[in-house]
């Protein structure tokens, strides 16, 4: 009996160890998308950063049009949403306008991408994202920012 109970140990602690170093591999090969947690995850967090920005009176004003608007809003939300999903490796497709195009003319500053990308950390820290996720994301986010920014 004690025989047959240390070989299912034996077994157990193989079984263990292969799901440990299976689950290290897939984290290692996971998308930055699968990492975030997917497209629902993704959209949690663009909630609570469109509703950090809408209260930064540092860059509100750039986006009050929006803000009063709920179609315009929900819009909007769906396109951060698709973006952010585009450019993390999921399966979305941003079908919005080019940066340069949608800030043409707003006469967007460093400071507001600053504010901007401040209101993104506080809402991906609210969620717990992991720094090497929250760097990952922001690596991939940040080229946007010679199209978006003017002076």
């Amino acid at each position: 009996m004690r025989k047959a109970l240390n070989k299912l140990f034996g077994y157990a602690a193989l079984a263990a160890a292969l799901c440990v170093a299976s689950t290290g591999a897939w984290a290692k090969d996971a998308t930055l998308y699968q990492r975030l947690g997917g497209k629902k995850s993704i959209a949690a967090v663009v909630d609570e950063f469109v509703g950090r920005v809408a209260a930064d009176s540092r860059i509100n004003s750039y986006f009050a049009k929006t803000a009063a608007d709920p179609k315009r809003l929900a819009k909007f939300k769906k396109n951060l949403v698709d973006q952010i999903c585009q450019a993390s490796g999921g399966p979305c497709k941003y079908m919005g306008k080019d940066m340069k195009s949608a800030h043409m003319g707003m006469g967007i500053t460093s400071a507001d991408f600053t504010a901007l990308v401040e209101d993104l950390v506080g809402a991906l820290d609210k969620f717990r994202v992991g720094e090497k996720e929250k760097n990952d994301l922001l690596g991939a986010l940040g080229p946007m920012k010679s199209d978006i920014v003017e002076k």
